[in-house]
């Protein structure tokens, strides 16, 4: 079995990658950061020698970039099981005042990289009728919030993204799952004054992913929501 997953060189993209690995799946990781990638690589290697890992750095902002990525995962000419469109860009604002060129960022990467990444991975699921799409969505995407600005914009087309997919793959026998997680303990609240104990664990979404990839093909879990036990902050 093998996972694609952007983004995998931390937070929420790494958990996902260490679970699927520690179940035994090949992984196909890419990510900005070169050497943090790089690093868990060579760690899931040593941890899982029975699994091969893949990784390519790869600014998914970039289109000839993604496309490069996407184009040396087919060139192995294995299947693709699980594609996991995880990479994604927060910047805080507010959509009257935030910086001109803002929106257009983050949708590069929240909302463009899964977009075309699923277009040119899906093909191969769909002669095979078999795969499973999960897309990394946020609690953004179900309601705006303070600081939100853009990326909630950002983060609502993404979740309209994977409503339409979950559709159109219904046929060809491909799961479409929407995950849309709360605050999680990760680099980017690293710097905050906020107890992590008041925070998810990575790990908790990774679990959750992993869990609905593992029913029967009679099964699709559509939408994963998941917050902190105390409410979103």
């Amino acid at each position: 079995m093998n996972i694609v997953i952007t983004g995998a060189s931390q937070g929420i993209g790494k958990a996902i990658a260490e679970k699927f690995a520690a179940n035994g799946y090949s992984l196909f990781i890419c990510s900005r950061n070169s050497a943090n990638l790089s690093a868990l690589a060579e760690n899931l290697r040593s941890v899982y020698p029975a699994i091969s890992v893949y990784e390519r750095a790869c600014d998914v902002s970039v289109k000839p970039d993604l496309q490069s990525f996407a184009d040396w995962i087919l060139q192995k000419n294995l299947p693709v099981d699980v594609l996991v469109n995880n990479a994604g860009l927060f910047i805080p604002g507010n959509v009257f005042n935030e910086e001109d060129g803002l929106l257009e960022e983050m949708m590069k990467v929240n909302v463009y990289s899964a977009y075309y990444l699923s277009r040119w991975l899906l093909p191969s699921m769909m002669e095979r009728r078999n795969g499973h799409l999960f897309n990394i969505c946020s609690i953004a995407s179900l309601k705006a919030y303070e600081n939100g600005g853009s990326y909630s914009i950002t983060k609502h087309a993404m979740a309209g993204i994977s409503a339409n997919l979950r559709q159109e793959m219904m046929p060809y026998g491909i799961k479409v799952t929407s995950v849309f997680p709360g605050a999680a303990y990760t680099g980017s609240w690293s710097e905050s004054d906020i107890d992590p104990e008041r925070l998810m664990k990575a790990e908790d979404i990774a679990r959750m992913v992993y869990m609905a990839a593992q029913l029967s093909p009679q099964a699709c879990v559509e939408e994963i929501v998941i917050r902190p036990q105390l409410g979103d902050l």
